[in-house]
């Protein structure tokens, strides 16, 4: 109401998040965030790992230098955003850079399956900036795969964002041993 939007294209844009496993629908009749648990991070992770991989490796193919000054600027962004503490402007700029990069591999199906990953991984981030102890920034893989655009080399294009998504979550399988510890201690 306080939008002025009606409940039917809510109800339907609520089913799509459900359809993307970004929601979860309860008791035919409730729609909830989906719980954070390790198995959902998991699967997440090897999904991104395969998808994202692949298309940070095809967008050497296609990467221009104007397309590198442009991820140099969105990095100097993010690493401001980490280093000063802003979790918004640093969750901003991360995406804005790993979709600069998956644009360039020009191939629209594996974009949007990335796209509704980082949806279902709503929970995931901000649980990642607001609540886990978080000691990776990110910006020695965002800078590892700057240089290979620059040098045009696929394999270590794949490999950067691999990390990347691997070393950043280190900082959410920590979260989730502590809260195991603390489940047991209560």
């Amino acid at each position: 109401q306080r939008l002025g939007t009606s409940v039917t294209p809510v109800r339907e844009a609520c089913f799509r998040l459900v359809s993307e496993q970004a929601l979860e629908l309860r008791s035919g009749r409730f729609i909830t965030v989906p719980e954070l648990t390790r198995s959902r991070y998991w699967q997440v992770r090897l999904i991104r790992i395969a998808l994202e991989g692949l298309a940070a490796e095809l967008a050497v193919e296609h990467v221009s230098e104007a397309d590198i000054d442009k991820l140099v600027e969105i990095h100097r962004d993010f690493v401001a955003g980490e280093t000063s503490g802003d979790a918004d402007r640093a969750r901003r700029a991360n995406r804005e850079f790993h979709f600069g990069v998956y644009r360039l591999s020009k191939m629209d199906m594996l974009i949007a399956q990335i796209e509704s990953l980082w949806v279902s991984m709503g929970p995931i981030l901000n649980v990642y900036y607001l609540q886990a102890e978080n000691d990776y920034i990110g910006a020695e893989e965002h800078e590892t795969l700057i240089e290979a655009f620059r040098t045009r080399n696929k394999k270590v294009a794949r490999k950067a964002i691999e990390r990347d998504i691997v070393r950043g979550g280190m900082n959410l399988l920590r979260y989730f041993d502590e809260q195991d510890a603390a489940a047991k201690r209560a």
